[in-house]
């Protein structure tokens, strides 16, 4: 399965009647969410518990998605026993979407295809994403339009927008601990120099 644009999926569309009923449904599923979220400092990591809380997912479906590559964090890796992986904000919004479409029925299959077409989009991108399947297919929309063709031609029965959903993660996030990157892992967490700082400055200087 490919994530596939929403273009050419236009069954339908030259009925108004058919075409303002999708518009309607899409507004109240909220799938033409079109607001520009703020993104959160890429430097702040969360550890498995408080991902598994803003993701609304379990620690054993967390690791296990962490070893077998699905999601993995981004931040820092386990390595060896007591070291504790670090998610970014990004990796958290792809796991919550991750446990909307295993609800929804699609495949595992389906879904690590789809998470890495979301892996080579920017971060800004991926608020002006809607997702919609049918079940089988996984489409991309980056327009109302797109959404609504999907809709009315039957191939969306659901979708997700990622714009809400960075703004569900947000919130979660706002009431949940965070800490700095750390150098090392047998750094302390809230050291301030942390690693992607460090990364930074090694580009400046050249």
């Amino acid at each position: 399965m490919a994530v596939s644009s929403g273009e050419g999926k236009t069954a339908g569309q030259e009925d108004p009647v058919r075409r303002e009923d999708a518009r309607q449904r899409a507004g109240e599923q909220g799938l033409l969410f079109d607001e520009r979220p703020a993104a959160l400092p890429d430097d702040i990591g969360y550890r498995g518990p408080t991902a598994c809380a803003a993701a609304g997912i379990t620690y054993r479906q967390l690791d296990y998605w962490a070893r077998t590559g699905l999601v993995e964090p981004t931040i820092r890796a386990a390595h060896g026993s007591g070291s504790q992986r670090l998610y970014s904000f990004r990796d958290i919004l792809v796991l919550k979407v991750v446990k909307r479409l295993l609800d929804t029925g699609v495949s595992l299959q389906q879904i690590r295809t789809a998470v890495q077409h979301l892996r080579n989009r920017g971060v800004a991108d991926l608020a002006q994403i809607t997702l919609m399947s049918d079940g089988v297919s996984v489409y991309e929309c980056t327009s109302a339009d797109e959404v609504i063709d999907l809709l009315q031609g039957g191939q969306g029965v659901f979708g997700i927008a990622l714009g809400r959903v960075w703004r569900e993660v947000e919130g979660s996030l706002a009431e949940l601990p965070g800490e700095r990157a750390a150098v090392e892992d047998n750094v302390p967490a809230d050291h301030p120099a942390d690693e992607l700082a460090q990364r930074r400055r090694a580009r400046r200087l050249g």
